[in-house]
């Protein structure tokens, strides 16, 4: 089951996805933009794709968050992370067969 490329291409992404979306793994890339007043800031830091999902974000630290987002950095990360290595990872494995 496992030799065919496809299939060792799709549950490896969804394998690394799981992992980066349910973990707090701050590598990607990102804008966190405060709001203090008048005044905005933002600053540049690593994020993780689980505060996208929703996990590990609590009221107490969203004070004072307008928004985050990844920088396009961030974004292309993301998809080597989570595409990228599964298809090379899938081609290794038609080539080899």
């Amino acid at each position: 089951m496992f030799k065919k490329p496809i299939v060792i291409f799709i549950s490896f992404s969804l394998l690394l996805a799981l992992v980066f979306c349910l973990l707090p793994i701050n590598v990607f890339d990102g804008v966190i933009v405060y709001k203090q007043g008048l005044q905005t800031i933002e600053v540049e830091t690593p994020l993780s794709l689980s505060y996208f999902v929703g996990l590990d974000l609590y009221p107490e630290n969203m004070e004072g968050i307008e928004e985050f987002y990844l920088t396009t950095k961030g974004m292309v990360m993301a998809f080597i992370f989570i595409i990228g290595f599964p298809a090379i990872v899938g081609y290794r494995f038609h080539l080899k067969s």
